[in-house]
């Protein structure tokens, strides 16, 4: 199996994420049983292809529009015990590299910034395309996921149970699903 750090058949240029068909969210343990999951509705990012073809994925979230099923849940998880939109409103990634394997296997390392803090971060998943779309666009696919110990996000908010364990695992899945449309030069 061979790896590149260039997209087939990718010509240099700006790829922004299409928000309507993208998804941007986490998964976590809670209450030892169970997987919770959230997303976000604001996200903006893309990906750059320089001229040698080499990528480079970004993208921000605003952490104040997080979704989840409870109002008074989502108040607790923009607090400071969470998440504290207040002083941290954004959610940032940017690659340092990005490795392509045959087949669409993708590896993506790179920094996340939340919460104030910013740690290394490697994402795998696959990628698709280009492929155009029914409209004349360019499209390419990413699908990542990648796990962190959120407590080194100053995420540190538990409690404990009652016959042992706590409310919510340490590690948590970032999950994205980005449909990306070639912009014009």
């Amino acid at each position: 199996m061979s790896t590149a750090t260039t997209l087939p058949a990718t010509e240099a240029g700006n790829w922004q994420i299409d928000p309507i068909h993208s998804h941007v969210g986490f998964s976590v343990k809670h209450m030892v049983v169970a997987t919770f999951r959230g997303s976000f509705d604001k996200y903006e990012g893309g990906l750059t292809v320089a001229d040698d073809g080499a990528p480079q994925l970004h993208g921000s979230v605003e952490v104040d529009s997080l979704v989840v099923k409870d109002e008074n849940l989502a108040g607790h998880l923009k607090s400071p015990d969470f998440f504290d939109t207040a002083k941290y409103p954004t959610i940032t990634f940017t690659s340092t590299s990005v490795q392509i394997e045959d087949g669409g296997r993708l590896q993506v390392a790179g920094q996340l910034t939340l919460k104030g803090n910013t740690h290394p971060v490697t994402a795998t998943g696959v990628i698709t395309g280009p492929h155009t779309d029914i409209a004349g666009n360019d499209k390419i696919g990413i699908e990542l996921e990648a796990v962190i110990d959120r407590r080194e996000y100053s995420l540190d908010w538990n409690a404990e149970l009652p016959k042992g364990g706590y409310a919510l695992a340490d590690d948590v899945k970032l999950e994205v699903s980005l449909e990306l449309v070639r912009q014009a030069a």
